[in-house]
């Protein structure tokens, strides 16, 4: 006969083993659910059948989860597929209506945000002027932000799934922190906790590069591939880097490739090191080297425009520009071996001055055994398009089962 004290020890072992259930049904549904709605945001329109063949899952299984999905707006059944005898398939497609997301680009003048629907589609726009890099007043006009979008957008508040926003700088993308942003002279700040406090909406932060290499991975040039590199140039030189399929953050600083010292005798760059890449092709670098031509531009498409005239000095100097650029390039390609790259950020205005002598650079200095199969992409950039790519960090974490939902699930 059990001692009336050792009673309550059983029933509490007995409700931390049944919690402990209820948590694992959950953790697995999870994990499930995103299963599902990732192979038909992938292969729609399909059949709940295809969906149970690609994900592994019971027939039944898939038929319980999307009927919640369908219920949920986030996909829809459209047209019967063609029948292999018997009755023609129901096909089931994402419904890129159901629920929308919001991107953000920082900068130390601006915000540039983005509406989007579940394919990544803006469907509103919206800059604000930032007169203040103090966090928790820029946290404050990201929300406001938020509002005034979603208000001018007619959509109903609760179809926002979260936010992604992208800076320059070091983030550490699983605690949502700013470890350090020379530009907004940010350290150790806990921005994604910051938005979330004034939005009471899940908030995802990430490097900026980082953000437009993975829309470009989900939605863009990168689709397929499995390894390849986002090279970014502007007023800095960003890199994004997918390897197996994934996203590389390193400890949350991988890709500073703008950093990487060319030259140790040449100018300090703004991180304190001789001779960085990015003094060679910078938007700021250009101009001082413009200037110590004796040529003063106040702005970028000034000088920029001088080189469409035909200002032999400034065509030069781009095309160096192109040839420092190749040559840091052809470093990466021997050490990752990507099998693509693509070219992003306002410097793309220089088009053929830069991408030239850049590609020139590029294959005289990698190992034609690992340039020779490579395919370059190049497309233009604005700040609407740095906001659809941190918007998809939302995105992501709706098609992934991600750590953050294990968290959750699992009460850790």
């Amino acid at each position: 006969m059990l001692d009336s004290l050792e009673i309550p020890v059983i029933l509490l072992l007995v409700i931390s083993t049944n919690e402990k259930s209820m948590h694992k049904q959950k953790l697995l549904k999870v994990q499930n659910r995103a299963l599902v709605l990732n192979s038909i945001r992938q292969h729609g329109p399909i059949s709940r059948v295809d969906v149970a063949r690609r994900t592994g899952l019971s027939v039944g299984a898939v038929t319980a989860l999307t009927r919640e999905l369908v219920e949920n707006g986030l996909i829809y059944e459209k047209q019967e597929g063609d029948s292999r005898g018997g009755r023609p398939p129901i096909l089931l497609a994402l419904q890129p209506e159901g629920a929308y997301v919001v991107g953000a680009k920082l900068t130390e003048y601006h915000i540039t945000f983005a509406l989007t629907n579940l394919d990544a589609d803006v469907i509103g726009r919206l800059t604000l002027e930032n007169p203040s890099v103090e966090p928790e007043a820029v946290a404050q006009r990201v929300a406001d932000g938020i509002h005034r979008l979603v208000a001018d957008s007619h959509i109903q508040r609760s179809r926002l799934m979260g936010v992604g926003i992208g800076m320059a700088g070091i983030v550490d993308a699983d605690s949502g922190v700013c470890l350090a942003s020379p530009i907004l002279h940010w350290e150790n700040v806990p921005f994604a906790d910051l938005v979330e406090q004034r939005t009471i909406l899940p908030v995802y932060l990430d490097n900026d590069v980082n953000t437009l290499t993975l829309v470009e991975k989900l939605y863009g040039a990168g689709v397929g591939s499995n390894h390849f590199l986002t090279i970014t140039v502007g007023r800095g030189i960003g890199l994004g880097i997918v390897v197996n399929g994934q996203l590389y953050r390193g400890m949350g600083g991988a890709g500073e490739f703008g950093h990487t010292v060319i030259d140790p005798q040449g100018y300090t760059c703004d991180c304190g090191k001789r001779g960085c890449l990015e003094t060679f092709v910078g938007d700021p670098w250009l101009l001082r080297r413009a200037a110590e031509h004796a040529l003063h531009f106040n702005t970028i498409d000034e000088l920029w425009q001088a080189a469409q005239n035909g200002q032999p000095q400034m065509i030069q100097l781009i095309q160096q520009a192109g040839a420092s650029l190749g040559y840091g390039i052809a470093m990466l390609v021997n050490i990752l071996n990507p099998q693509l790259l693509i070219f992003s950020g306002e410097g793309m205005r220089y088009g053929e001055m830069l991408l030239q002598p850049m590609r020139e650079a590029l294959y005289a200095n990698a190992m034609s055994a690992l340039s020779s199969g490579l395919k370059l992409h190049t497309e233009p950039l604005g700040d609407d398009a740095w906001a659809r790519g941190a918007a998809s960090l939302v995105l992501q974490e709706l098609f992934r089962t991600s750590q953050r939902d294990l968290d959750t699930v699992t009460g850790m």
